[in-house]
């Protein structure tokens, strides 16, 4: 829930408002003029500052101005019992979230507090799941059910010593994965070594792995450990594993049996302690019927498998990931918006390169917008195209909040249809409570079938008048 400053001169208005916002469940601070708020804001942080516009030696618009200086975090929601045009245009310009005009309806009061809970919960989300944030963690970013899905299995099997099989398309983020699980294990200190299977020569794979001996390989003219041993103490990860040549897998199970590699040509090996991490795009299970991967080698290293969803899969997931790389790709300032007709053209495109063409493309973008409005086209031509067929009928989005609100929408019906409507299940995978979810349904206009308990929520919902 909100941290919240009520600021208000008027002593009966803030013990009323306070009350009703306790009652929700957020904490309040209170303050009787402006100069009190900057005091108890320089203390400790506020989601959220509910502040009247006519205020005893700093008044509502100047500690608007102060809070986006000073505290650009804090969301202002501005009131007052002078409601001027021209002060709601002075407070809109300075980015109040809000405005009410005294008297106001109570329920109007909540339901401007509840849009700023949503989106600081939005916010909180995309902090949670950022993707590689400088000196940070490395997080997911999305909150289809696929997503949160994988997340909860990441916590939940990170701190083990058990293989893990990654399997997915090209693109998906299974390194990021692959990283994730070593950075959140008892192994984050000790080293993380990646082998791409595919990219190293079959005849060198063996060396690439096992290291070798001096002599024992072509252009072998010192003794060389390998990578097995070099992520002694930490985590292997076997990138497109299924390209093993037979050869490679028989030594490869040798070791994971043993807990030994022998370098090539060496007579006797050294004891190792490895969690390999694979991944694959290729149907491994199919190779194993066709004999070319060993059913033995497989079970090994498939205690978990992890399935990385495409991104044709995870559309609602697009306008975060579309912000997040937007952020990471500008120095300075807010990043860029987006046109409807660019909207247009990502939701059209099926992007087979998935979650890493996404961020290529708006890599592109950002360098041709340089700060401006990203429009068609800036975007890569195979996208650009698409846009361009899509026409008038893409999305009308032309902000992420639009954007985000659209996919939103998508998210909960596919959540809900997930879980066959049943919504206290959909509500605990979104992440969200039931009247959240009530409340969402109601404002998409979504229809679904109701369980009794549900009918019980949406009647407590209901009668809260929220």
């Amino acid at each position: 829930m909100l941290n919240i400053l009520l600021v208000d001169d008027e002593p009966d208005l803030r013990t009323s408002l306070g009350q009703v916002l306790r009652d929700e469940g957020h904490a309040v601070d209170l303050a009787s003029d402006g100069e009190a708020a900057i005091a108890r804001l320089a203390a400790q942080p506020f989601h959220l500052v509910v502040s009247d516009v006519r205020l005893p030696k700093l008044d509502g618009l100047t500690l608007l101005r102060r809070i986006r200086k000073d505290f650009p975090s804090t969301e202002v929601l501005i009131m007052t019992a002078y409601g001027s045009i021209g002060d709601a245009v002075t407070a809109m310009k300075d980015s109040a979230v809000d405005y009410l005009t005294k008297p106001f309806d109570i329920s109007h009061f909540m339901t401007a507090v509840e849009r700023i809970e949503d989106k600081q919960r939005a916010r909180d989300e995309q902090a949670r799941t950022r993707t590689a944030q400088p000196g940070g963690p490395l997080r997911l970013v999305g909150r289809c059910p696929e997503i949160l899905d994988l997340a909860d299995k990441i916590d939940a099997i990170a701190d083990t010593h058990a293989a893990v099989l990654l399997t997915g398309e090209n693109g998906t983020g299974k390194e990021l994965v692959a990283r994730m699980l070593h950075e959140r294990s008892a192994r984050r200190e000790r080293p993380f070594v990646t082998v791409n299977c595919a990219a190293v020569p079959s005849s060198l794979i063996e060396a690439e792995l096992f290291g070798h001996e001096r002599g024992a390989v072509a252009g072998g003219a010192a003794r060389r450990d390998g990578r097995l041993k070099a992520a002694d103490g930490g985590t292997l990860f076997l990138d497109e594993v299924g390209e093993l040549s037979l050869e490679a897998q028989g030594r490869l199970l040798t070791v994971l049996q043993q807990g030994e590699v022998v370098p090539v040509g060496a007579g006797a090996g050294a004891k190792i302690d490895v969690r390999v991490v694979s991944s694959t795009n290729r149907d491994l299970a199919a190779l194993v019927a066709e004999g070319r991967f060993r059913a033995d080698l497989y079970g090994r290293l498939k205690v978990f498998d992890l399935r990385l969803p495409p991104l044709r899969e995870r559309k609602g997931d697009l306008a975060l990931l579309v912000e997040q790389f937007l952020r990471e790709l500008t120095a300075e300032g807010e990043p860029p918006g987006l046109s409807a007709a660019a909207w247009a053209a990502l939701g059209a495109h099926s992007f087979p390169g998935n979650v890493r063409e996404l961020r290529h493309a708006i890599q592109h973008a950002s360098i041709l917008a340089r700060g401006e409005e990203i429009q068609l086209a800036h975007l890569p031509p195979e996208i650009a195209g698409r846009g361009a067929e899509a026409g008038a009928d893409g999305p009308a989005a032309h902000t992420l909040v639009e954007a985000m609100e659209q996919y939103e929408k998508e998210i909960i019906m596919r959540t809900i249809r997930g879980t066959g409507e049943r919504r206290q299940r959909a509500a605990k995978l979104l992440g969200i409570s039931r009247k959240s979810l009530w409340k969402k349904l109601t404002k998409y206009g979504l229809q679904t079938r109701r369980s009794s308990a549900d009918n019980d929520v949406d009647a407590e919902a209901e009668g809260d008048g929220n």
